[in-house]
């Protein structure tokens, strides 16, 4: 388990304590440049760096069957589930592990924030359903268009401090590296985002909950090693990824600022800690076959975004 914590004052301190549980293990690249993806997400979504509140941060690397102690559950205010080069759907004991504390820590109303895998890992836990996307893998900057609640403002609750006034006027660019994506959101789940190769981009579970398929976390340095990674181990074609490396010319780059500040708002709306009594562990059972998806064929456009978040609550 690694720790962090920046120091300030006892009167300023709010104590606030987060569990970033990583699903894979550090590259070179992000070793040698960041030291390691803890630190990619820290600096991503901690306020430590820019003189915030005083938190700390504890990592546990939950591929490797590290997990916090149940005990210990109560003590955090918030919980980020990293990407994964593994699939969300798969059986391995970890990542049914893995539902089973998504499960307890959103019972115990703890606020939960899936990244990618994380945001699929999110999805089955709550009742949803993943499997691989319809559209193959998706990699580069996706223009990600925004659903009326969240552009009108009715979601502060989930956000937090984030203002309607913060929000783009319909779109962000967000970098993508995905092969699978959620098929039917979890009951009672509001779709938040969507973009033209994925109908499930953002989507939140009342006020504890949210996904985001994309990474808001990444760097468009990061985003090139991973093509040059996928490119060489022959996962994506290289045609796939030319087109990713044209879409951060197309379309500027991500709009990482923004990102960032809605995930740091939605970890810092919560703070509550009086929490109910701990439920029970338990292990999930196996995900459901993938086989075809439930939406199959259901494409849409910018025009179709009321009709594309009835189908995801529907089917």
């Amino acid at each position: 388990m690694t720790t962090a914590t920046t120091t300030k004052p006892a009167a300023e301190r709010s104590g606030r304590r987060y569990a970033l549980l990583l699903a894979l293990w550090d590259s070179e690249y992000a070793k040698e440049v960041y030291g390691g993806y803890y630190t990619v997400f820290v600096s991503a979504f901690g306020d430590g760096a820019s003189g915030g509140t005083d938190e700390r941060w504890d990592s546990f690397r939950v591929i490797a069957g590290e997990f916090p102690a149940p005990e210990d559950l109560a003590s955090y205010d918030g919980f980020v589930v990293s990407g994964s080069p593994h699939d969300a759907h798969g059986d391995e004991p970890w990542i049914r592990r893995l539902c089973a504390l998504v499960q307890t820590v959103h019972a115990m109303r703890k606020r939960v924030l899936g990244v990618c895998f994380g945001h699929q890992v999110l999805c089955r836990a709550l009742g949803g359903r993943v499997g691989r996307a319809r559209n193959g893998w998706d990699v580069g900057v996706r223009k990600v268009t925004f659903a009326p609640d969240l552009l009108e403002g009715r979601l502060e609750f989930l956000i937090g401090d984030l203002v309607a006034d913060e929000l783009p006027a319909q779109s962000a660019g967000l970098i993508e590296v995905h092969q699978d994506e959620v098929w039917e959101i979890p009951p009672a789940a509001t779709v938040l985002a969507y973009s033209e190769k994925t109908r499930v981009e953002v989507f939140a579970v009342g006020e504890h909950a949210l996904g985001i398929q994309g990474h808001p976390e990444y760097t468009v340095d990061i985003l090139h090693n991973l093509i040059d990674r996928l490119t060489g181990q022959k996962a994506i074609r290289r045609s796939v990824g030319e087109e990713a490396r044209r879409t951060v010319a197309e379309t500027g780059g991500p709009d990482r600022a923004f990102w960032t500040a809605l995930c740091k708002g939605f970890l810092r709306g919560g703070g509550d800690r009086t929490q109910p009594a701990l439920p029970a562990m338990r292990e999930t059972t196996a995900a459901p076959e993938v086989t075809s998806c439930a939406v199959a064929g259901c494409g849409f456009t910018s025009a179709g975004a009321a009709a594309m978040i009835q189908l995801a609550r529907s089917n």
